[in-house]
C-alpha cells in the first residue's frame, strides 16, 4: 500500500503515553534516589529496571530542577575506570509549607524534601471560622519562611480531619470545626501566592509513611488516626484509595460494641465519640487525673505513675485495637500504622492494641513513624506526595 500524507500522521495518543511514561520514570528515579541515595546512576538503573541512558537523562533533568545533586565524593568501581559519582536528593534549596488544622489549634511548618521538619509553630484557635484560621496559617508560614532566607518554597500542603475532597481542595464537612464546603485551596492559595494541595489527615500521613516512614515498600497499608477526629486511609501498590469525592476512610460513626458515649449524630457508641481525645480528657477529669482538656496531660500523668491515667490510656488503645481488627478483617493489609497518643508513648498501650486487633501474623501493626512531628509531617506530605509523583512538574507555579 503506497504511503500517503494521511498515513504518515502520528496519533496524539502515543505522545500522551510517552509523556505519562516520562513522568512515571522520573518519579521512579527520584523515589529511588530518596530511598537509596547517595547512589550511583548504574545502581538506580538496576533497582528500577530502567535503561542506563534513561536514568542518566532523568538525573540530568532532576538536577536542572534542583531536586538532586551529585555527591561530593566520587566512588570508584574496583579502583579502575571512571569513578561512579553518586547522586543524592538536594535538600538544601527547596522547602514545602505544611498546615495541619486540628480542633484546638493549627500547626504550620516547613519541611525539606526528605520530610524533615525545618521550622514549626502552633497557632491556638481563638475562633474557628475558616477565613480567620487560614489567614493566620498564611501569616504563620510567611513568618517561618522569613527565618530561612535562600530556601525556595515549592508549595503548601494542608491536612484536615473530616471529609476532604482532594480534587477540589475543599473541606466538605468537618463537624467539630463547623466547616461546610470550605474552599481551602482557593483561600490559602490567594493568601500565600503558592500552589496549595489539600487532603484528609489520615491519607496525608499515609503518604508520609509511604515516602519517609516504616511503611515504605509495603504492598498494602492501612493507617488509623485517632485524635479528636477518628478516620482511616488505605493504600495498595502505592495508590491511596480516595473514593468518589474523596469520601473513603470515614469511620467516625462505626458502632463500638458496648459503647455508651453519646454522639452528635444522635446515637451512642460511635467510634469517634468513644475514642476522641475530648472523651479521653473528659474521663480523666471526671476521675480527678487532670484539670484540663489537654490529652497530653493524661500522658504526662501516666508517665509520672498515675495508675488511673495509665488505665484510661490502655483502655483507649484496646478499643482502638478492636476497631483496627474490624478493618483488618475487611482489608487484610500487609502493614497497619496507628497514630494514637497512648500507643506513641507506652509499650503497654501498643501491646493492648495488638492483642485487641487479634495479633494477626499477616499484618505488622506499628505506631506512626513520626511521633514528634506527626501533624507537621501530615501537612507537608500532602504536597511532597505530589512532588514525588510528578517531579517534572516542579515549580512554584506547577507543583
Amino acid at each position: 500500500m503506497p504511503r500517503t500524507a494521511a498515513s504518515t500522521l502520528v496519533s496524539p495518543v502515543p505522545r500522551a503515553a510517552d509523556s505519562d511514561r516520562r513522568r512515571t520514570s522520573a518519579s521512579v528515579v527520584l523515589r529511588s534516589v530518596l530511598e537509596h541515595g547517595p547512589v550511583a546512576r548504574s545502581t538506580v538503573a538496576r533497582l528500577t529496571g530502567l535503561s542506563p541512558a534513561s536514568v542518566t537523562e532523568h538525573c540530568a533533568r532532576l538536577t536542572e530542577l534542583g531536586l538532586i545533586r551529585e555527591s561530593a565524593v566520587p566512588r570508584r568501581s574496583n579502583g579502575v575506570g571512571r569513578p561512579h559519582v553518586p547522586v543524592d536528593l538536594d535538600d538544601t534549596g527547596f522547602l514545602v509549607g505544611a498546615v495541619h488544622v486540628a480542633v484546638p489549634y493549627t500547626t504550620v511548618a516547613l519541611l525539606d524534601l526528605r520530610g524533615r521538619v525545618v521550622a514549626r509553630r502552633e497557632l491556638k484557635h481563638e475562633r474557628t471560622d475558616p477565613g480567620w484560621v487560614l489567614g493566620r496559617a498564611a501569616e504563620g508560614l510567611a513568618g517561618l519562611l522569613a527565618g530561612v532566607p535562600g530556601r525556595r518554597p515549592l508549595g503548601v500542603g494542608v491536612a484536615v480531619g473530616g471529609w476532604v475532597d482532594r480534587e477540589t481542595g475543599t473541606v466538605v464537612e468537618h463537624e467539630l470545626l463547623g466547616w461546610r464546603e470550605v474552599p481551602v485551596r482557593e483561600l490559602l492559595g490567594a493568601r500565600t501566592g503558592l500552589p496549595v494541595h489539600v487532603d484528609g489527615h489520615a491519607r496525608a500521613l499515609l503518604h508520609g509513611e509511604r515516602l519517609f516512614g516504616r511503611a515504605r515498600g509495603s504492598r498494602s497499608v492501612l493507617h488509623l488516626f485517632v485524635g479528636n477526629v477518628v478516620d482511616a486511609a488505605f493504600a495498595t501498590n502505592d495508590e491511596v484509595h480516595h473514593g468518589p469525592r474523596s469520601a473513603a476512610g470515614a469511620i467516625a460513626h462505626l458502632p463500638v460494641p458496648g459503647g455508651t458515649e453519646p454522639c452528635p449524630c444522635g446515637r451512642s457508641g460511635c467510634l469517634q465519640a468513644e475514642l476522641s481525645e475530648r472523651t479521653l480528657s473528659r474521663r480523666a477529669r471526671a476521675a480527678g487525673v487532670i484539670g484540663s482538656a489537654n490529652p497530653m496531660h493524661v500522658v504526662a500523668a501516666a508517665a509520672a505513675g498515675d495508675e488511673v491515667a495509665r488505665r484510661l490510656l490502655v483502655e483507649r488503645s484496646r478499643a482502638t485495637g478492636r476497631a483496627a481488627g474490624l478493618l483488618l478483617d475487611v482489608l487484610n493489609p500487609e502493614t497497619v500504622v496507628v497514630t494514637e497518643v497512648g500507643v506513641l508513648h507506652f509499650e503497654e498501650c501498643l501491646g493492648a492494641l495488638r492483642e485487641a486487633a487479634g495479633n494477626r501474623r499477616t499484618a505488622a501493626v506499628l505506631p506512626t513513624s513520626f511521633p514528634d512531628s506527626v501533624l507537621s509531617v501530615a501537612g507537608g506530605s500532602v504536597v511532597l506526595d505530589v512532588l514525588f509523583r510528578d517531579p517534572l512538574g516542579t515549580s512554584p507555579e506547577g507543583i
